[in-house]
């Protein structure tokens, strides 16, 4: 007997390659063998136990009922000053507490865009942006972050040939998935320009900021501390990444005062409330001591310098340094060349042949082929042996 067909927008869904490389990777372990895992975004560093502690303690007193669909005052709250210590303007019905990062970026995107209007989006650039664009109706249009002699760099003449009457929203992300690059004040501020010429929406995914290299504080610049532009710009961020809280699946929006009822009725249209056990744990992250935050940069910092150092000591392998983020995203175009491969052949083969995990370039995006993408976020003896085996691949392949 026939079955229905499927909704036909299943087929516009991409997914995030790290989870199908990490699938792979736990299967060779599972047989026996050793893996480096350099695919996830996902730093070794444990949650902070003031963080554990609220979540267990909030659990134990039953605290796991419906609660306001923007989230708890408190969380909200303490999520206004972490705002406005970034020089953002917020107040609390700026603040939007969600279930992940990732529905953010859905509701981002529900809220600003119409069918067929046209949103600007980088490539290379984290996969689910696509998705999310078409999920909501609109056309994604790319502009590239791009590999320079001086490192990677936005390309605002792309950015300029791709606005049209059409446009209505640009998705900026800094620092930046997969490339590490980190918008500059001066890129914000141009990016206010462009939206308010143009009467843009501007997205803006700034889930890494904390792990900015270049910035004292680590925090790199934001669009919405840019005067004026809060009113146009949607952040989308989390507790995933600086707080090292993956698995909380706890995430949050500085929006504007406009779209914060309409955002609020998304929430209640999809999860009705993130849990408040897990909001407790947020609450303390961003309201306790934030030295975790500190030694994890100060860590990250030191791990990238001794793994990009490696990465280029590899014959065929180039890396600019990343400013931000914890990834590297290793230029093996060489590489290739002498060796006969293609970038996903050469992944596979460094997993099931050396036991290292790394995400082919072309997850994000076709201007991705001739890299891997590399999280240092491990500890640093894995990274030497990566960088070891990595070498060991080199001389096989290229044979």
């Amino acid at each position: 007997m026939k079955t229905p067909d499927k909704a036909s927008r299943l087929n516009l869904l991409a997914i995030e390659g790290a989870f199908a490389v990490a699938a792979a990777a736990r299967a060779l372990e599972l047989s026996g063998r050793e893996v480096i895992h350099l695919e996830l975004g996902q730093p070794d560093f444990p949650t902070p136990s003031h963080a554990t502690s609220a979540g267990v303690t909030a659990l134990q007193a039953d605290d796991a009922k419906y609660t306001a669909p923007a989230g708890l005052p408190e969380l909200r709250q303490a999520l206004v000053q972490y705002a406005r210590g970034r020089g953002i303007p917020a107040e609390l019905d700026n603040i939007v507490v969600t279930s992940a990062a990732k529905p953010m970026l859905q509701y981002a995107l529900l809220a600003a865009v119409n069918p067929g209007d046209e949103v600007l989006i980088p490539t290379t650039g984290f996969p689910i942006y696509p998705s999310a664009v078409r999920l909501a109706g609109g056309i994604e249009k790319h502009y590239s972050i791009h590999l320079t002699p001086d490192g990677w760099r936005l390309d605002w003449d792309a950015i300029e040939r791709q606005l049209s009457p059409r446009t209505r929203a640009i998705v900026l992300n800094s620092p930046h998935n997969p490339t590490g690059w980190t918008a500059t004040r001066e890129d914000v501020e141009r990016i206010g320009r462009i939206a308010t010429q143009h009467n843009l929406w501007v997205i803006s995914d700034e889930i890494y900021s904390g792990l900015a290299y270049d910035y004292a504080d680590g925090q790199s610049p934001s669009a919405a501390a840019v005067p004026g532009l809060l009113d146009r710009t949607i952040i989308i961020d989390g507790f995933s990444k600086r707080w090292s809280m993956t698995g909380w699946r706890l995430g949050f929006g500085i929006v504007p005062k406009a779209l914060f009822t309409d955002l609020v009725a998304l929430v209640i249209n999809n999860t009705s409330c993130a849990p408040p056990f897990i909001q407790r744990g947020g609450l303390a992250a961003a309201s306790g001591s934030q030295d975790v935050v500190h030694r994890l940069r100060k860590s990250l910092h030191e791990r990238r310098d001794r793994f990009v150092a490696g990465l280029n000591a590899v014959p065929g392998i180039r890396c600019a340094m990343p400013s931000g983020a914890f990834y590297a995203f290793a230029d093996i175009r060489e590489l290739l060349k002498t060796s006969g491969l293609d970038t996903i052949t050469f992944q596979s083969r460094l997993l099931q042949e050396f036991g290292v995990a790394g995400c082919p370039g072309t997850d994000f995006g076709p201007s991705g082929e001739g890299f891997i993408r590399f999280s240092f976020a491990t500890a640093a003896p894995k990274l030497d042996r990566a960088i070891a085996l990595l070498n060991a691949a080199a001389k096989q392949f290229a044979t």
